[in-house]
């Protein structure tokens, strides 16, 4: 298995976030070439402001082993992770993040800023960007043009 191979099964994730008129975000964590979590954006649903994908994934994989030691693992997200979901990802101690779209208004694994590199933290992750990065770019791109669409109609 490798980055792609996971990033399709986080982008499967997004498009159920989509389905649900959710912003098309998904996430999957991965220990030892198995998934320990899967989840996507479920903020409109929930109401509620923690219900990104990143965060809900390493709640389920904290549940699944049973620690909040999330290492040696590797997270698999389709856009960059915001600063809600960095110091969610170094406080977890995930070693590695790989996403895919990056962010230009909130993302903080190299865009506006990188969390995950930061030396004043306990931890750092590794970080591998770009992966499958037109396609999750192109399925965030098309929602955010359709929901313009919708409200335009509605005026």
């Amino acid at each position: 298995m490798n980055d792609e191979y996971y990033m399709r099964l986080a982008i499967e994730e997004a498009k159920k976030a989509e389905k649900i008129g959710e912003v098309p975000i998904g996430a999957v964590i991965v220990k030892d070439d198995e998934v320990i979590a899967r989840a996507h954006n479920l903020r409109e649903t929930m109401q509620r402001a923690v219900a990104h994908a990143e965060v809900l994934a390493i709640d389920q994989a904290c549940q699944r082993i049973g620690s909040w030691r999330l290492e040696n693992t590797t997270l698999y997200v389709t856009l960059e992770p915001c600063a809600m979901c960095a110091g969610a990802i170094v406080l977890s101690r995930i070693e590695r993040v790989v996403f895919g779209a990056s962010d230009p208004k909130g993302g903080c694994v190299g865009t506006l800023m990188n969390l995950l590199q930061e030396k004043r933290f306990n931890h750092q992750s590794e970080v591998v960007s770009g992966v499958l990065e037109e396609e999750c770019g192109q399925m965030l791109s098309e929602f955010f043009r359709q929901l313009r669409l919708k409200k335009k109609a509605a005026q």
